[in-house]
Order: C-alpha cells, then structure tokens, then sequence
C-alpha cells in the first residue's frame, strides 16, 4: 500500500489518507480481506499522529471500506456494489462540476457540450 502526502495540499493528512486508501481498495489494488499497516505503524511510516491515521481508519471503517478484527486489525471490506456505484457517482459529480467552470469560462453551451459528449462516445464505439 502507498500513501504520498501533500503538505502543501490544503487537503487534511486524515482526508489525504481516507482517499488514497479508497481509491487503491475501489482499483483493486488492495483486496478484500487483506490486512491494512497498523494505526501505529502507518502513522511512523508516514511520520504523522497515531491519532490522524485513526481518524483516517476510522472513516474507511464507517465508510464501509474497511473493518477491524479486535487484537489483529484493520482489513479491507468486501466490495459492496451499492458502496461501488455510490462512489463512482460521486467521482462523476466531481468531474462533472470541474467540466461545468471549464465550460463557463470558455463560454460554452450545454448544447455544444452535449455535442463533444456524443463525439467521444462515438469514437468508443
């Protein structure tokens, strides 16, 4: 698993690590069951507070994306579809809110974003 942090990000570290966490489980690159660094060494590793790297565990966990075995630790959470759709709608959003002030300062319509849309699911097919 690789976390980089940003300090120059205005992000917070605790947000920083819930998203590249998130994304590396919704990629597949960490797999369900799979055993997560402790709060503790995660928080060496990164050389940031134990109470970040909770902070940050803990959302995941009450996210759905991870859950802790008392005495053993945290481990990635099966895939949930519903989590999986609900995630990639957000991403959407967000995405589709960064074309919005694209589109707004180089003046276009919807009419001619809806065209560029249906040029490139052209081009898929």
């Amino acid at each position: 698993m690789t976390i980089l942090i940003d300090n120059r990000s205005g992000q917070p570290i605790y947000e920083q690590i819930v998203d590249q966490i998130r994304d590396q489980i919704l990629a597949g690159e960490l797999r369900p069951d799979e055993a997560l660094p402790s709060i503790r060494s995660l928080a060496k590793d990164l050389r940031i507070s134990v109470i970040t790297t909770k902070r940050a565990y803990e959302e995941l966990e009450q996210a759905g994306f991870l859950y802790t075995v008392a005495g053993k630790g945290c481990f990635v959470a099966e895939k949930n579809p519903e989590l999986l759709r609900e995630e990639n709608l957000r991403k959407i959003e967000e995405h589709l809110e960064e074309i919005r002030r694209l589109a707004v300062r180089c003046g276009l319509t919807r009419e001619e974003l809806n065209g560029m849309l249906a040029i490139i699911e052209e081009e898929d097919t």
